[in-house]
């Protein structure tokens, strides 16, 4: 089975492959401290509760946007599950897409694992709108390249700021208001959070297609994706699972080559 890890800024995902389909997925929040030995004792007893043991696994691969993280990961394939993980980002990994923008390797591990799903699943030209600790948009020209984007600060950030800034306006949840014109501070302001990125959203994607000139279809994901889905009909699919499924894709690539 392979072990799939997405360490996001603010979530680090832990997902089994059996072969056929996701096993099990569990979540934690991302720390650059974490031990290689903290995480197995937590993995250990969320995968017991699965069904499965350490010894089931027999691949690894990585994608993090926290430098920091990678060793502690790494280390935590080599030691307990016995296995050499491919980690996205490193040269001698193969993506099987082209990285057309000016400093490729500065592009996180998120945005090429989604460019790589995405394709892989989605035909022509795609704008993949990912809700995560930032927003961003990226764009798969049609030959499956990953051809830049744009990236914005994320709702759980930009609520964050108004509540730490403004001495008067609380800590607010997320939620879509039943007006746009809110009666209270705290309508107020989740109209401004929701329906300010929902113009957002769909400003950014008019002005990249009109300057991409071709047709493209917008795919989202993150953890945040199915909030908007509904309230904007510029996206057009919400695929949850794109992320981990483009690590899932880069490790088949690479497993192939590796010797064994």
């Amino acid at each position: 089975m392979l072990l799939a890890v997405d360490a996001g800024n603010t979530n680090t995902l832990f997902a089994v492959h059996d072969g056929t389909g996701w096993r099990a997925q569990w979540r934690t929040s991302t720390s650059d401290t974490r031990t290689a030995d903290e995480y197995m004792v937590w993995l250990a007893q969320l995968m017991e509760l699965e069904g499965l043991t350490r010894k089931d696994i027999d691949g690894a691969v990585i994608g993090t946007v926290v430098p920091q993280s990678t060793f502690n990961l790494r280390t935590l394939c080599r030691r307990y599950f016995n296995c050499d993980p491919f980690v996205v980002g490193d040269d001698t990994l193969d993506l099987g897409i082209e990285i057309d923008v000016d400093k490729p390797e500065d592009v996180g591990a998120d945005r090429l694992a989604n460019a790589v799903a995405a394709h892989t699943s989605y035909e022509n030209s795609l704008i993949v709108l990912d809700f995560g600790t930032a927003t961003t948009f990226d764009i798969v020209n049609e030959r499956g390249a990953y051809a830049g984007g744009i990236i914005a600060p994320g709702v759980n950030l930009s609520v964050e700021a108004l509540h730490s800034h403004a001495a008067k306006l609380p800590r607010i949840a997320i939620a879509r208001p039943d007006h746009v014109i809110g009666k209270s501070t705290v309508t107020a302001m989740q109209s401004g959070v929701y329906w300010g990125y929902v113009s957002m959203i769909e400003g950014m994607v008019r002005r990249i297609k009109a300057e991409y000139g071709k047709p493209m279809k917008v795919i989202a994901t993150g953890g945040l994706a199915s909030i908007f889905d509904n309230a904007t009909d510029v996206i057009e699919i919400v695929d949850r699972d794109l992320t981990i499924r483009g690590l899932l894709e880069i490790y088949h690539r690479n497993a192939v080559q590796r010797p064994a």
